[in-house]
């Protein structure tokens, strides 16, 4: 991957695809790409690989790195809800922007259109918000907790297949607290 000074280094873009409710991950996938744009498609597409019966997410939630059109209709041509935030939002809002509606949308407008205003209204600020909590956690706790810190093998063929480990051991330990008493 090219790093900051315009040299390249060995590393990886880990993903993880979690469910809102149970925080589980239903989708692990590394890349080498730097950008997260080009990430939507192939997750979906393993989601969608994963045997029936498992969660298939209505909404996918994604912060602004992986906005793109190409992204929104790829949600879409999957049924898919996106809610992936077009820019970033100020840290202090007006209290009216926190407050107010917005106007209705058009009728012919385009997917990506249709998810902004989405992201306008109440209900998608409130469903947007669970990003933070479901996500940013599960990262958190896997760096933190369970000590994972850096990829110890090379290739991006093993480290797939280590990521998917890291996700499993993570995974057993939250259906450990998710079990009933």
């Amino acid at each position: 991957m090219k790093v900051a000074g315009g040299c390249f280094d060995q590393c990886f873009n880990a993903q993880a695809l979690v469910d809102t409710e149970s925080m589980l991950v239903l989708v692990a996938h590394v890349s080498q790409d730097t950008n997260d744009k080009q990430l939507v498609v192939p997750m979906v597409e393993k989601m969608q690989a994963n045997p029936e019966g498992l969660n298939q997410p209505d909404i996918l939630l994604a912060d602004t790195g992986y906005f793109s059109e190409k992204n929104v209709e790829t949600c879409v041509d999957a049924k898919i809800t996106p809610l992936i935030a077009v820019r970033r939002d100020q840290h202090h809002p007006q209290w009216r922007d926190r407050f107010t509606a917005p106007g209705t949308l058009a009728e012919d407008a385009s997917s990506v259109d249709t998810m902004k205003h989405a992201l306008k209204t109440k209900d998608g600020r409130a469903v947007y918000a669970l990003r933070k909590q479901t996500v940013e956690p599960v990262f958190g706790i896997i760096k933190s907790v369970m000590g994972f810190r850096q990829f110890l093998l090379r290739g991006l063929e093993n480290v797939q297949n280590e990521w998917t480990l890291v996700c499993l051991a993570w995974n057993l330990k939250r259906m450990a607290v998710l079990r009933p008493q």
